[in-house]
């Protein structure tokens, strides 16, 4: 079983940054590939980053190239979500998911059920 756990959520003006934790636990956890989705009040989640079970590849959103950057630490068992320029349009719930599958190779990844475990979540508001 994996537990995550999110943290780093908040309250930015626009054009400001954040950065999103994630903890895992479970001693298989570093073997997973993980994922940032998030869900704005009456929409759909959505995808926003993957990162395999290495750090070695990643996948990213169009509407976030170059303002978001993910990244993990397997001897911490942490995933990272640096948020920069941030938009009002970015404000959601932000959760981190984790896959049995150590590879986001398919076009699986961008899509909730190809993940195992979930997060609670971590709010992100952007005003403007």
């Amino acid at each position: 079983q994996v537990q995550l756990v999110e943290s780093g959520g908040g309250l930015v003006q626009a054009g400001g940054s954040l950065r999103l934790s994630c903890a895992a636990s479970g001693r298989t956890s570093r073997y997973y590939a993980m994922a940032w989705f998030r869900q704005a009040p009456g929409k759909e989640r959505e995808f926003v980053a993957a990162i395999s079970y290495s750090g070695g590849s990643t996948s990213q959103t169009d509407s976030v190239k170059g303002r978001f950057t993910i990244s993990r630490d397997n001897a911490k068992s942490t995933m990272y979500l640096q948020m920069n320029n941030l938009k009002p349009e970015d404000t959601a719930v932000y959760y981190c998911a984790s896959s049995k599958s150590g590879s986001i190779a398919g076009p699986g990844k961008s899509t909730p059920s190809f993940y195992d475990y979930w997060g609670q979540g971590t709010q992100v508001t952007v005003s403007s």
